[in-house]
């Protein structure tokens, strides 16, 4: 994974409560054994209409929502199952940073293991961006290594994130990199155990 400090990019807004795993990356897309190819599948059943064609009332789906690598959501984001495929299927489409004023405990923590950050604002705050990304292109800067969020229209907000987590996310590693530190050491060990 890259790791992350600086990220500048556009919004998407999905004002909605109780966006749940389902609706992320519905259950038939599930049998990928990778963890990539998902994005094509996200909001699967929002974004496409039933002839396959594009949904146009759908948010990712405005033309200004093109491209954007922020998402920002509403309340209990990712809720519902336990599904690692949620987050995967987010970062595959290009969102690296998702804020919203809460996430389900295991999906938030799905995404900072897999190098997407997760913020949580206040919910006026919230509101206050998703109002802005509802209006046309609109750009944040998310700098992680100071926790704070800017535009250039004068918005501020700062975020906190726990100390493990902002470290694995800076520096872009995951579980087995933190494990991998320590090859040598393990080896080692392994080889005096043989003995």
């Amino acid at each position: 994974m890259a790791g992350m400090v600086v990220h500048k990019g556009n919004v998407a807004a999905m004002n909605r409560v109780n966006v749940d795993t389902d609706q992320i990356i519905p259950k038939q897309f599930l049998k990928r054994i990778e963890r990539t190819g998902f994005g094509q599948f996200l909001f699967f059943d929002w974004r496409f209409n039933a002839d396959g064609t594009d949904n146009e009332k759908f948010e990712l789906n405005q033309p200004h929502n093109n491209n954007a690598s922020i998402l920002v959501a509403n309340q209990n984001f990712g809720c519902g199952s336990s599904r690692e495929h949620a987050p995967w299927a987010l970062q595959d489409y290009g969102f690296q940073v998702i804020i919203a004023p809460n996430f389900a405990d295991i999906f938030y923590n799905n995404c900072v293991k897999n190098g997407i950050l997760a913020i949580q604002l206040p919910e006026e705050k919230v509101n206050e961006l998703l109002e802005k990304a509802d209006e046309g292109v609109y750009e944040l800067t998310v700098d992680l290594k100071q926790q704070n969020i800017s535009d250039d229209q004068g918005f501020t907000a700062e975020f906190t994130i726990d100390p493990y987590w902002k470290e694995m996310l800076l520096n872009g590693w995951d579980e087995v990199s933190v494990t991998l530190k320590y090859e040598e050491a393990i080896t080692n060990f392994e080889k005096q155990r043989a003995l």
